[in-house]
């Protein structure tokens, strides 16, 4: 047992000390640190292990191995002055690598037992008996069905020999001889008549470390046994076996030629069986390296390689071993694991999370646009409501721009230096928006781990707008109402009120007071929530304000698509003047948007040639699609959908979720048409 000094006690010194407590020959001596609060120091002495704060005071003599992980470049030069010629001294880089080392052990050894664990499951689901052996003849695996069958205990076989359980067992035999022994009838001691069938187990460099036996009762397989004299009998109870499993699995000779697939391979890969036995492995392979190839030449396994395969190029890791039978190499087995659904879904997950983001306020009062009486009046309301802490409610049609006036606020207020979180309650289930609004404890959310912070704790001393407030569902309204009454909320599963102090703006594009009277949305939220309401007034009615709005996405869009569009025509800007509006500044952005798509890209004059006019219907047309015959199909069909959309969002009263309902789609592609169309 040789004595160690830790130097450092910081991170590193920290990650040493744990990995030398688990060794058997190297014993710590003592951690030296001038920082007595250092975590490795603390850690020592809970221990019973010396600490000091200078090195010096180890004696030289009894220490045999120093670990320096103090990163001061004099200690590193006095220690050699200080210590013996006999004592080894390792550096901080040394003993970054060796932490990194054991880390990557651990990970390997995490990925090794959960492989373990699915094939575990495997092993134990199959209907036959398996049992194996070590080289002294010992069980060392054994699966349910095997247990059930000598009528013991799984757990208590492992270790005893295994003549205990089956006095007439050939293994110990075919571990000697190294041969393998087909379909042989066995009597066991409960009286149960069985098949077995026996094989050597060879290690990967050629010698024997045991054997196995796979076996079934005799009254289950008799008509089969009758045909299994062979190999190509057993080969057909494996590709039976191959062909039920719901992973792709795909074999090849020794030369690297396709020999078999099963239904599964077909299905993920999309390649039919034509296309890939007697072909060489790489054939279904669109993005990567052939693993069958390369476990050809290493005679190695290899498992969790990332690739591409078949036409349709799905994503899937790929596990392949060789296939070895008398230690001579006969070819490789993959199984393949489609992961593009598991990817699909993680970026749905991704999507709905980036509905819910955190921004810092980017917009002011200046960046509003509007001289209309009524739009003053709302601008002054936002600006007097700027200066105190009041619950603020905008309410107005979608597209009018509730969002901008939130971040006026927010950025004309005294919490402009702190966070401004945006939630869009509409486009989230009721559970996500709970645990991302309020947050959860350690094991109180399925499927999540560790803590989380909501919403309200990160924007704490600053503001959070609301959006689409009037989609809530009860339980997410009770427990708004708790923030907004006691200034305190509570994550799931958690105990222990957490105070908050933030500043509620709300919006909504629903007929309030009707939900009210629905019953669908609470009477003393709506109450706490419309202390400070203010109308945003919708396009068509501030239609002197267009030319500059259009004046102000000019400048916008020429930064986002690189145009240098200076100026719209009069005639245009009278095309504009007048439609509708129905989207109301979002539709206007979207129109301009359009136009300077199919704009030349030196052209910088606006004109009413460039708007496309089947996006546009007269006010009097009362949503009716009016379509020049000359317009393209598909414009015609964005037509007649935008219309469709236009005309049930009319009807529910800008109520999305009973619109989607309506329509018979999901709120996403709802979200995405109105987005697409200008309506939302």
């Amino acid at each position: 047992m040789q004595n160690v000094v830790i130097i450092g006690g910081g991170a590193g010194g920290s990650a040493i000390l744990q990995i030398l407590l688990e060794s058997e020959y190297l014993q710590v001596f003592g951690v030296a640190d001038i920082n007595r609060d250092a975590p490795a120091m603390k850690a020592a002495e809970e221990i019973g292990i010396r600490a000091a704060e200078d090195y010096r005071e180890f004696p030289v003599e009894e220490v045999d191995i120093v670990f320096n992980v103090s990163g001061d470049e004099a200690v590193h030069r006095d220690l050699p002055d200080h210590f013996s010629g006999n004592t080894v001294i390792i550096p901080g880089s040394i003993a970054n690598v060796l932490v990194q080392l054991v880390t990557e052990k651990e990970h390997f050894i995490s990925r090794l037992s959960e492989e373990s664990h699915k094939q575990n499951i495997i092993f134990n689901s199959i209907e036959e008996g398996m049992i194996g052996i070590d080289h002294k003849s010992r069980i060392n695996f054994i699966n349910k069905s095997a247990a059930r069958m000598i009528d013991v205990d799984a757990a208590s076989a492992i270790g005893r020999p295994i003549s205990e359980l089956i006095p007439l067992s050939e293994l110990p035999r075919i571990y000697e001889t190294g041969r393998t022994e087909l379909n042989r009838e066995l009597a066991l001691t409960n009286g149960m008549k069985i098949v077995t069938s026996r094989f050597p187990m060879i290690g990967e460099s050629g010698e024997a470390i045991g054997a196995f036996a796979v076996f079934k009762d005799i009254s289950e397989v008799v008509s089969l046994a009758e045909q299994i004299t062979d190999l190509n009998e057993v080969q057909t109870m494996l590709q039976a076996i191959i062909q039920s499993s719901d992973d792709a699995i795909s074999v090849v000779d020794e030369r690297g030629n396709g020999i078999l697939v099963n239904p599964a391979y077909t299905r993920i890969t999309g390649l039919q069986v034509e296309d890939v036995i007697g072909k060489p492995a790489s054939a279904d392979i669109t993005e990567g390296e052939s693993m069958h190839l390369k476990v050809l030449q290493t005679r190695k396994p290899y498992r969790g390689v990332n690739l591409k395969v078949g036409p349709a190029n799905r994503e899937v890791i790929v596990n392949v071993a060789p296939i070895i039978v008398d230690n001579k190499l006969k070819g490789s087995v993959g199984v393949i694991h489609d992961t593009t659904e598991i990817r699909s879904l993680m970026k749905e997950l991704d999507r709905a999370r980036s509905i819910i983001r955190t921004l810092e306020s980017k917009y002011t009062f200046d960046d509003i646009i509007g001289l209309s009486p009524e739009m003053q009046l709302s601008l002054q309301q936002a600006k007097l409501a700027a200066q105190t802490l009041v619950t603020v409610l905008l309410r107005g049609e979608s597209g009018t721009g509730k969002e901008l006036f939130a971040h006026a606020i927010h950025s004309a207020s005294e919490r402009k230096f702190n966070k401004f979180v945006r939630v869009n309650c509409a486009a989230l289930s009721e559970e996500l928006l709970d645990s991302e609004l309020f947050g959860y404890e350690e094991g109180a959310v399925p499927g999540k781990s560790g803590e989380k912070r909501g919403l309200f704790e990160e924007a704490n001393n600053g503001s959070i707008f609301l959006d689409e407030i009037g989609e809530l569902s009860p339980m997410v309204q009770s427990k708004l109402l708790r923030v907004l009454q006691e200034h305190e909320t509570l994550r799931i599963g958690g105990t222990k009120p957490i105070p908050v102090n933030v500043r509620v703006i709300a919006s909504t594009n629903a007929n309030m007071e009707k939900a009210l009277l629905d019953g669908t949305f609470r009477e003393d939220l709506y109450y706490r929530l419309n202390r400070m309401p203010i109308l945003i007034p919708p396009l068509r009615s501030r239609k002197q304000d267009i030319p500059r709005i259009v004046d102000r996405l000019l400048l916008k869009l020429n930064q986002e698509y690189g145009r240098n569009v200076e100026t719209v025509t009069d005639k245009a800007l009278q095309l504009l003047r007048v439609y509708d509006w129905p989207g109301n500044v979002r539709e206007l952005e979207n129109i301009i948007s359009r136009s300077m798509i199919f704009m030349q890209i030196n052209d910088k004059v606006l004109t009413e040639e460039h708007i496309p006019r089947n996006m546009l219907r007269a006010a009097e047309a009362k949503n009716e699609v009016t379509i020049e015959a000359s317009v393209p199909l598909q414009e015609q069909l964005d037509a007649v959908e935008r219309g469709i959309l236009h005309h049930a969002l009319t009807q529910f009263k800008g109520n999305k979720s009973k619109t989607a309902k309506q329509l018979e789609i999901s709120l996403r592609t709802l979200y995405y048409k109105l987005e697409k169309y200008g309506l939302s």
